[in-house]
């Protein structure tokens, strides 16, 4: 992925946006849909957080940081890799729309990514965030018990 790149994806849910909020800011809800690796989250302005995710032969020490907090509205991570260059923002974004909500998640490069790592190419990015927003964030919403 190269600087000004974004991705976009977006997911609507018949629920209220707090369930959702919930889903996204939670670490016992995020654990079980997101990464079940992460050991720290808190959505405060400046927590930061790490955690490492294996592919194949390479590590992935994520480094994520909160930038932005609306409570129920937004959420942005400043989100980089401890062994690889590159940086990007990930914003996570609820739209009430009548009975629903809308979740659209973006992610904006600043800083390109390697070329040459297959995770980080434009299609795996998109693959990755409808993978967890589309698939892992809507079955895991649909079938909790609330």
């Amino acid at each position: 992925m190269k600087v000004n790149e974004i991705i976009s994806v977006e997911q609507q849910f018949n629920l209220p946006a707090d369930r959702i909020w919930n889903a996204i800011t939670n670490i016992n809800e995020m654990k079980q849909w997101f990464f079940s690796n992460i050991e720290s989250f808190k959505p405060e302005v400046g927590f930061k957080t790490e955690f490492k995710v294996n592919s194949q032969d390479r590590i992935f020490t994520h480094l994520w940081k909160i930038t932005e907090v609306e409570p129920f509205v937004k959420i942005v991570y400043n989100w980089k890799y401890d062994t690889y260059p590159g940086d990007s923002f990930v914003h996570f974004e609820l739209f009430k729309k009548e009975h629903s909500t809308i979740l659209k998640v973006t992610s904006k490069v600043i800083e390109s990514f390697p070329k040459n790592v297959p995770e980080f190419k434009s299609e795996s990015c998109r693959e990755g965030w409808n993978y967890f927003i589309k698939k892992n964030l809507k079955n895991y919403l649909e079938n909790k018990e609330y």
